[in-house]
């Protein structure tokens, strides 16, 4: 945990835009009805979030860290620092928080009312069938969108995954859980070994290294899309053992031609030729995001860019620009990627797509 001293420099380093809001302990208490387990809306590693009601007539979420976790206060201060600072329609609001004295630690954002994206994949509103293919797509460029503009203020979020991609009412995105998140400063490279992320989502490579950086972020993003276009869950201990790992089974599934039996048919995959062509598109760049090699892998931005071409229908003028190492130049091409799917197998059939199957089979 960092000292007092390097936690003020630390949060001067953020250049706040403002204080949030210090709500005391009691109000939020009243607020929760006791923090009452009828008001649980979830939890997670860093704490418990209920659903309460403010003096002000509000709704909000309110996030207790638990208590004993030795982290807390520093996960605490990272999300406050770091929420404080960002505003996109994109992001959730922190509306405030107690104050680091307080006998819990309280986060108080607003109230998204429509669950989690996983949720609605494969959790409790999977039946509600809710999520068409189209609405899917917008999810994968709103978030894209979310972690650019995260990037462009050099943020990494470290833990992107469905869970904490809540939907609002009209299935628009809010990125949640900034508990890991850190800035990236190009002069700084952050070494932790301390577990960071989610098992399923977390970047291979962060095991060789234990440095995280934006790429890490694509990585996570590309387990997203592949959990978009198949409904499945990132680690499900049921199927066989070489496809535990989604991406493992993602990855296979693609450089094989074999979308078909990755996707969720009910989206229309095999009913619908324009579905088709953009689940298509979609699984080449999740492909992409999962390389082993991080600098195979596109920027957030570049993302953004081509899935959003994929929904307007004007990929074919589109590439996508790829950064390579002089070892690739020899078998990669060097004009940007083409999107079709014997584009993408071509380009990445080498060794280092099956080191990159292989080493995800192994980065439970």
């Amino acid at each position: 945990m960092r000292s007092g001293s390097s936690m003020t420099s630390y949060s001067k380093d953020l250049e706040l835009g403002g204080s949030p809001h210090i709500f005391t302990f009691e109000e939020l208490e009243v607020a929760t009805d006791g923090f009452s387990a009828s008001r649980e809306l979830g939890d997670g590693g860093f704490g418990t979030v209920y659903k309460g009601k403010l003096k002000d007539g509000r709704v909000v979420a309110v996030k207790r860290l638990y208590k004993n976790n030795y982290r807390r206060v520093e996960q605490f201060l990272n999300e406050v620092d770091i929420l404080s600072r960002l505003l996109h329609q994109n992001l959730v609001i922190l509306y405030g928080c107690t104050s680091r004295m307080s006998r819990d630690l309280l986060l108080v954002y607003e109230f998204i009312a429509n669950g989690t994206v996983a949720d609605h994949l494969h959790g409790s509103r999977s039946a509600e069938r809710g999520l068409t293919w189209p609405l899917r797509l917008n999810i994968a460029i709103e978030t894209a969108e979310a972690l650019a503009y995260l990037h462009a203020v050099e943020i990494i979020h470290r833990d992107v995954k469905t869970t904490n991609i809540l939907l609002d009412n009209s299935f628009h995105v809010k990125v949640a859980d900034f508990g890991l998140s850190r800035l990236f400063p190009l002069e700084v490279t952050h070494v932790s070994t301390v577990p960071q992320g989610t098992p399923g989502y977390v970047d291979p490579v962060y095991h060789q290294c234990y440095k995280l950086t934006d790429k890490s972020d694509v990585y996570s993003f590309g387990v997203v899309l592949v959990e978009l276009i198949s409904s499945k869950p990132a680690v499900d201990m049921s199927r066989s053992h070489s496809e535990i790992n989604l991406a493992n089974m993602a990855l296979n599934r693609i450089q094989n031609h074999e979308v078909v039996q990755l996707v969720d048919l009910e989206l229309g995959y095999d009913t619908d030729p324009e579905t088709k062509r953009t689940i298509d598109r979609v699984a080449e760049v999740a492909f992409q995001c999962l390389q082993m090699e991080r600098d195979l892998r596109p920027s957030i931005k570049e993302v953004v860019e081509i899935l959003t071409c994929v929904r307007d229908g004007d990929c074919r003028a589109k590439s996508m620009k790829k950064k390579a190492s002089q070892k690739e130049d020899a078998h990669l091409l060097t004009e940007g990627l083409q999107f079709s799917p014997d584009s993408v197998i071509h380009r990445f059939h080498s060794q280092s797509t099956n080191h990159s199957v292989a080493s995800n089979a192994s980065g439970l």
